[in-house]
């Protein structure tokens, strides 16, 4: 089993861009706790999302839509508090940077304000240049989120691969190099062909995270809970299960409710 130790410098925009000039392979994970977050930063995780798949992983949505910028505020501290070595990124939810840019920019002040984070991410492209060039000046970095974005599941279509014709291929690399113009510090490329994935992060200066996007990319991100084999009707091809940890909480679930009911639970040592 490996033993990870975490760097003790926080890690930075900064760090993350010499990452990828050294070849050195970005890892980042979800978290919506303070409980998973507190662990997963204690081995060395680069970068926790606090992503908007809290409205599936956490409430049982089907999409990301039903999430509100109050539930992120929520989420995002209680991260943030337990959180000593990653950069901390909190999605911006659906609908608190579409209506217009001033709700934007008053969304995202908020977020900051509110959970303490490091930075935002928001999903799409060409759209949003104005907007990324804005938060951007004003001082709040900015990740970017190209290929399949969830929170336009409904126009998309479903959670199919994107990028696959050679319009769309090219459509998606001049948008990675737009939001990289805009002030992005890195951006996620999801469900995208590998071979446009490697491109597309061979062409920028800024880091390119995959998530079903080949290992031609600066990094990866899964959520937390699937790589840990918690929710275990998700599998994707992409996703690979590091732990079966659901199986050990109903294992020991299992075992207490036992304890309990035959009487061996609390012992005499374990009594005042």
């Amino acid at each position: 089993m490996s033993q990870h130790k975490p760097e003790l410098k926080k890690i930075t925009t900064l760090r993350l861009s010499a990452m990828k000039q050294e070849g050195k392979k970005i890892t980042m994970l979800t978290a919506y706790d303070y409980t998973m977050a507190r662990l997963v930063d204690s081995v060395g995780v680069d970068i926790l999302l606090v992503g908007d798949s809290a409205a599936n992983v956490m409430a049982g949505h089907s999409t990301t839509l039903p999430i509100t910028l109050e539930q992120m505020v929520y989420h995002g501290a209680s991260v943030v508090r337990a959180t000593e070595h990653a950069l901390v990124v909190v999605d911006m939810p659906f609908g608190s940077y579409q209506v217009s840019e001033e709700v934007a920019l008053s969304s995202a002040v908020r977020l900051m304000k509110e959970t303490g984070c490091d930075a935002l991410k928001l999903e799409g492209g060409a759209i949003l240049y104005p907007l990324i060039k804005r938060l951007t000046t004003l001082g709040i970095p900015v990740m970017g989120h190209l290929g399949l974005t969830p929170q336009s599941v409904h126009q998309l279509g479903g959670y199919h691969l994107q990028g696959k014709s050679e319009e769309d291929a090219l459509r998606l690399e001049q948008e990675a190099l737009g939001l990289e113009e805009a002030g992005c510090f890195a951006l996620v490329l999801e469900k995208v062909p590998a071979t446009l994935a490697e491109r597309v992060a061979k062409r920028l200066h800024i880091p390119a995270i995959g998530i079903g996007a080949g290992s031609g990319v600066d990094g990866q991100v899964l959520v937390s809970q699937d790589m840990l084999g918690m929710e275990e009707s998700f599998s994707p091809k992409f996703l690979r299960r590091f732990g079966q940890v659901g199986s050990a909480i109903r294992t020991a679930v299992g075992d207490y409710i036992e304890a309990v009911r035959d009487g061996s639970f609390p012992s005499e040592s374990e009594s005042y």
